[in-house]
C-alpha cells in the first residue's frame, strides 16, 4: 500500500510543477526533455547495476522499454495539443478515463475476479474521473477533433498495460532501477531530435530557466514511474484494482493540490466527482 501512497504522492508534485510552468513562462518542449534525462541520471544513481548499453540489448524487457520511451513523449505532445484544440478538459478527462484499458487487460490477460462490487466501483471510478477532471468547458464538435484525444486516450492507456505487462513477465523487481532510468533516455532521445528540429527550423533558445524547470520536474517525474512498477510488484491488489485505486486518487489529489495551492474553486461537479473517487475506492478493495 505504501508503493501505491507514494506513486500518488509524486504523481501530485508532478502536477503542482507543471502548473508552475505556465505561471514562470516555461518552455515544455525543453523543460520536458531536460526532465527525462534528468530522470534518466536519477535511475543511474538509484540503481545497483552498472548501466552498460550491450547488455542492456539483452534484458527481455529491452524492446518494451524503447517502446515506452516513445510512448511517454507522443502522448505528452499529443496531450498538449489536445489541450490547445479541444481544452485542458478534454486533455484530462481522455488521458485518465483511460484506465478502462489496464483495468480491461487486467482482467483479460491475468485472470483479475470480476465481482458485481468491483464492476460497480469501476463505473464510479470512471464517473469520478470525469465529474473531478472537467474543470472547464471543452468540446469536440468536427470528427476530425477527435484525433488527438483518442491518442491521449489509447495511449495513455497503453503506457499503464505496458507497464503491467512488462513488470508481470519480464521485469525483475532487482531491475526496476535500470529499467526506469533506460526507459527516460529513449524519451530524452527522441525529445532531443524534437529540439534538434526546432532549433534549426525555427531557430529556439535554450534558456536556463527551462533547463532548471526540467531537472526540477525529473527528480518527481523518476520517482513517479518507480514506484507505479514498484506498486504493480507489489501484488497487494489486483492489477484492475491498482489501477483504479491509483488514477482517482491520482485526480483526487491533484484537484485538492490545486484548490489548496493554486486557490483553483471546486464545483458541485468536482465535489461530486471527489465523494464517488472515495466511494469507488471503498468498493474495488472490498
Amino acid at each position: 500500500m505504501i508503493y501505491i501512497l507514494l506513486s500518488v504522492v509524486f504523481n501530485a508534485v508532478l502536477f503542482i510543477i507543471l502548473k508552475l510552468f505556465s505561471r514562470y513562462s516555461i518552455n515544455t518542449l525543453q523543460a520536458l526533455v531536460v526532465n527525462y534525462f534528468t530522470a534518466f541520471v536519477m535511475g543511474l544513481f538509484f540503481s545497483n547495476q552498472a548501466f552498460h548499453y550491450p547488455s542492456i540489448v539483452e534484458k527481455s524487457w529491452y524492446p518494451g522499454s524503447f517502446f515506452l520511451g516513445f510512448l511517454f513523449i507522443s502522448v505528452f505532445y499529443a496531450t498538449a495539443i489536445t489541450s490547445q484544440r479541444n481544452g485542458l478538459s478534454v486533455a484530462s478527462v481522455a488521458s485518465k478515463m483511460s484506465v478502462i484499458i489496464p483495468i480491461s487487460f487486467g482482467i483479460a490477460l491475468f485472470g483479475d475476479s470480476l465481482t458485481i462490487l468491483k464492476v460497480i466501483g469501476i463505473v464510479m471510478a470512471l464517473l469520478a474521473v470525469y465529474f473531478t477532471s472537467k474543470k472547464e468547458e471543452g468540446t469536440v464538435t468536427e470528427s476530425k477533433s477527435l484525433l488527438y484525444p483518442l491518442l491521449v486516450f489509447f495511449g495513455a492507456g497503453a503506457i499503464d498495460t505496458s507497464l503491467k505487462i512488462l513488470q508481470n513477465d519480464y521485469l525483475p523487481e532487482n531491475e526496476i532501477a535500470l529499467f526506469s532510468s533506460h526507459t527516460f533516455l529513449m524519451a530524452f532521445s527522441i525529445g532531443s531530435i524534437l529540439i534538434g528540429v526546432n532549433i534549426f527550423k525555427f531557430n529556439m533558445k535554450i534558456t536556463g530557466k527551462n533547463i532548471l524547470a526540467g531537472i526540477i520536474l525529473g527528480i518527481p517525474n523518476y520517482f513517479s514511474l518507480y514506484y507505479l512498477v514498484k506498486m504493480l510488484d507489489s501484488e497487494v491488489f489486483e492489477s484492475s484494482t491498482i489501477f483504479t485505486i491509483h488514477n482517482v486518487a491520482i485526480v483526487m489529489v491533484s484537484t485538492l493540490a490545486g484548490i489548496l495551492f493554486f486557490k483553483e474553486k471546486i464545483s458541485k461537479r468536482n465535489g461530486i466527482g471527489i465523494g464517488l473517487a472515495l466511494l469507488a475506492i471503498l468498493l474495488v478493495t472490498g
